[in-house]
């Protein structure tokens, strides 16, 4: 685990913070699941529900998928689990023989789950490519946690409560490293530059979001 996690450290220090603008755009309206499809195109399923203004995965509903397209961007959220949970938020998702594949965001417990105990597969990972900081502040379940993602160009940059945990040049040496060491080792476009579209995902687990935006670059 040490390769990896040494890795993560120099990527943050080489990659500088990318500058606040204004420009925010919600993706989730607090009331209705306007704006989301299914995988399919068609209403999301029955287990997502909206309740006070959060995004609940209740029951078995299918991923939602956001019917809008974004190139570079910003986007916000907050999220937390029930105990032993694993879910993600994927972004430049786009339609593949393989299904709806793209870059994830993790969402996870990670002293309840197995994957929590994988670096590069804990919470605010880039899941399966990298893992996040050693020092990140992750809440613990039941607790909101503030997450960003920026993708801009070849930059990705997750963010976990005020803290970038994760920062990486699509396409560099440092990149085809570690996604050739991962799941998308025979995908050798994975998460390039480009418009699509952000996904919540429907692991079986419960899981919560609220204040879901994005600022387009």
């Amino acid at each position: 685990m040490t390769a990896p996690i040494l890795f993560a450290a120099v990527a943050l220090s080489a990659i500088p913070a990318l500058a606040e603008e204004g420009g925010w755009r919600p993706l989730f309206d607090g009331k209705t699941l306007e704006g989301w499809t299914s995988p399919g195109g068609g209403k999301p399923g029955d287990g997502w529900e909206v309740v006070d203004g959060v995004l609940h995965r209740a029951g078995r509903g299918g991923d939602l998928i956001s019917a809008a397209e974004f190139g570079d961007f910003e986007l916000e959220f907050e999220w937390k689990v029930a105990a032993k949970a694993n879910s993600g938020v994927k972004y430049r998702v786009r339609k593949s023989p393989q299904g709806w594949l793209g870059p994830e965001y993790q969402v996870l417990d990670d002293a309840g789950h197995p994957n929590g105990k994988v670096p590069k597969t804990s919470a605010a990972a880039l899941y399966d490519v990298l893992p996040p900081a050693a020092d990140k502040a992750l809440r613990p379940v039941g607790e909101w946690n503030r997450s960003k993602v920026v993708a801009v160009g070849d930059r990705i940059e997750h963010w976990l409560n005020g803290k970038r945990v994760v920062a990486v040049r699509v396409g560099s040496a440092e990149w085809e490293a570690a996604r050739k060491a991962g799941k998308f080792a025979k995908l050798a476009g994975f998460a390039a530059p480009g418009p699509g579209r952000i996904l919540l995902q429907d692991h079986g687990d419960e899981v919560w979001f609220r204040s879901i935006r994005v600022r387009p670059r």
